[in-house]
């Protein structure tokens, strides 16, 4: 490794992107003694920490508590001031980290270039994140535009909004801003909403949002938009129907913030917009990694955060041999209640010689007890070579809808990513009356039946 240097510019490793990917790809190498550089444009902290994760769900829970529109937005700025403090240059330089503020391109293989100055290194990651897709459609120039990098910089409460998108953002802030007071018109393309998820969890999903008020239209596009009064305008359905609003929010999903970086030149090769990784996270291009939301693999901030460990072992170790599992991630959906997975759904294991075990909340106490019966736990089991269905077979995933799925969906990930036999989570003892009971009350399924259920094959 190099000496580590204020003058120098040829570090062990360059870092280009300071959300959570490039954070936890910072700190990791700083953790193994090299001399690292994040270089970041704006602000330490990445859209997951001014405009995603952290103020969204700070939104959503001051809705659930009842607060107003503008308790919900004060909490969301003193939410973003607090978690922000924790990623500043001074602590990142506590951390053995160099930070270069300005504008990364690449200007040949290796070599970056930084507002003018050149910076050299054998390594570099990528982590640029993502940004707002916007859709190709006539007159949105009619209609006050949301992102999420700036609605929650809304001073005041809309009285009408369109949310144009049913994955987990656009079901987040549609049920959020519907429960804060503001009339919610919720329009998917596709014939669900979360159409990534179980069916069974799109269908809990909608029902919840439609029993908050919510006007979900499924299957519907947004043909046009037209002008009405001043500060309002009229959206132009599939349907043949108009909605009027006074804003759009945008939630069809995210494009790989690429732009500027002289890809080009560094020989780093793109495929739909996202930088090409293998499973180890390297790209097109020798001693070039890329993590997160800039590679298109999976848009989460602690998938970020495991690409960002993984990818410097790889860079800075001798084998680069780990691998990034997308199964074994988890992912949830902060709707009330929540929907949280970990590996395929079950579709996509079609062909798979699977067994499947459900079981509805409305059978587990906990969920009795609190009036909180909405959702299910769906786990998938998978035959293992020469041991088949041996102690239930090896967990391949797990699908939880209920008011905490987030918390419950780890213990889950753990088994996934252990290839834990299920039997394990049906020998667990678990505290009772918690939600976690739901999981031990599945996961029993795959030995004998439980109260009339039992684990069925997934092909019937």
């Amino acid at each position: 490794m190099t000496r580590p240097g204020v003058g120098n510019r040829t570090p062990d490793l360059l870092v280009v992107g300071g959300g959570a990917g490039g954070l936890s790809a910072a700190r990791a190498a700083a953790q193994r003694g090299a001399d690292v550089v994040l270089i970041e444009q704006g602000r330490l902290g990445g859209e997951c920490t001014y405009t995603g994760c952290v103020p969204s769900k700070t939104l959503i829970a001051a809705a659930r508590r009842g607060c107003t529109f503008e308790e919900a937005m004060t909490a969301v700025h003193h939410a973003v001031e607090s978690v922000a403090a924790e990623v500043g240059d001074e602590a990142l330089h506590r951390d053995g980290v160099r930070v270069v503020h300005g504008a990364a391109r690449f200007t040949a293989p290796g070599v970056v270039d930084v507002d003018g100055g050149a910076w050299r290194s054998r390594r570099v990651v990528l982590a640029t994140g993502s940004r707002p897709a916007v859709p190709s459609i006539a007159g949105l120039e009619h209609v006050r535009l949301l992102t999420n990098e700036n609605v929650f910089e809304l001073r005041h409460r809309p009285g009408r909004l369109g949310v144009l998108g049913g994955g987990a953002m656009g079901c987040e802030l549609a049920q959020a801003f519907q429960r804060l007071g503001t009339a919610v018109t919720l329009i998917e393309i596709e014939s669900r909403l979360l159409p990534g998820e179980e069916p069974q969890a799109s269908a809990v999903v909608e029902h919840a949002l439609r029993r908050d008020n919510v006007d979900v239209r499924v299957n519907t596009r947004l043909t046009g938009v037209g002008a009405a009064a001043p500060g309002q305008a009229t959206l132009q359905l599939s349907d043949g129907t108009l909605v009027a609003v006074d804003a759009l929010l945008l939630a069809i999903g995210r494009v790989a913030a690429v732009d500027g970086l002289g890809l080009d030149d560094a020989g780093v090769a793109l495929a739909n917009g996202s930088i090409v990784t293998d499973d180890r996270l390297a790209t097109s291009a020798s001693g070039v990694w890329a993590v997160g939301d800039v590679n298109g693999r999976l848009q989460l901030t602690h998938a970020a955060d495991e690409m960002g460990r993984i990818a410097v072992t790889n860079a800075l170790g001798r084998w680069r041999s780990h691998r990034f599992d997308p199964d074994a991630i988890p992912a949830v959906v902060f709707t009330d209640p929540e929907v949280a997975r970990v590996g395929p759904t079950l579709a996509n294991l079609s062909g798979r010689r699977c067994r499947v075990a459900y079981l509805p909340m409305a059978e587990v106490d906990r969920a009795i007890a609190t009036q909180e019966t909405d959702g299910f736990v769906q786990l998938i089991a998978g035959t293992r070579p020469l041991l088949r269905d041996l102690g239930g077979g090896r967990l391949l995933a797990a699908s939880v809808v209920a008011s905490r799925a987030g918390e419950l969906i780890s213990e889950a990930a753990l088994s996934v990513r252990t290839r834990m036999f299920v039997g394990r989570l049906a020998q667990t003892v678990h505290p009772y009356p918690t939600w976690s009971v739901a999981l031990r009350q599945a996961a029993a399924q795959f030995f004998m039946e439980i109260d009339g259920r039992q684990a069925r094959r997934s092909d019937r």
